[in-house]
């Protein structure tokens, strides 16, 4: 028997995507969001609504993209909960480090393995951001023998909005593009 849920926000899973940018002082800021995906090659596409970080991105023209970890659950979901409008030194609070982008005007958070760095396209009246990815930076710890990003190392989690919760992402259960071969006649 199935149950009618009516609309919801369920898209599962949703990545936890660190936003980071810089402010008109040169403070860096990061931001949670989950509503963002891949809108075509090479770009990116997050809806965050009216907040301090489209205000940095529309200022700075950029921004970059961490994806969140176990180990930093906690961390992640402050930087969600509390405005750099009313906090100035979250990132500090959260015991965040940061480097300057060398190819974009926007943080890289040390403690997040890979980033994505990012010129803004554009931003719609609603805060809908799309952005172009212009390099994406990793750490070693996350590669493969031939240089590529390993996911299973990453301690990945996703947002489930359902229940509210923070679920990590580790298991391999196929291959894509292979998998369904088997089925191919």
């Amino acid at each position: 028997m199935r149950k009618d849920l009516g609309s919801k926000t369920y898209l599962f899973p949703m990545p936890v995507l660190i936003i980071g940018t810089y402010d008109d002082q040169g403070l860096p800021n990061a931001m949670n969001a989950a509503w963002g995906t891949i809108r075509d090659y090479g770009i990116v596409e997050i809806n965050l609504g009216p907040h301090k970080t489209t205000d940095n991105i529309l200022l700075k023209k950029a921004f970059s993209i961490a994806f969140a970890t176990k180990e930093y659950v906690k961390e992640a979901d402050y930087v969600g909960i509390v405005s750099q409008n009313e906090v100035k030194n979250k990132l500090e609070i959260a015991n965040f480090h940061t480097t300057k982008s060398k190819f974009v005007d926007a943080p890289i958070i040390e403690e997040f393995p890979v980033s994505l760095e990012c010129s803004l396209i554009k931003m719609d009246e609603n805060g809908v951001v799309l952005g172009q990815i212009v390099n994406v930076n990793a750490t070693e710890e996350v590669l493969d023998e031939k240089g590529n990003i390993d996911v299973t190392k990453m301690h990945l989690i996703a947002y489930e909005p359902a229940g509210h919760r923070y679920l990590e992402l580790t298991n391999v259960v196929g291959h894509a593009f292979k998998d369904g071969l088997q089925l191919k006649k």
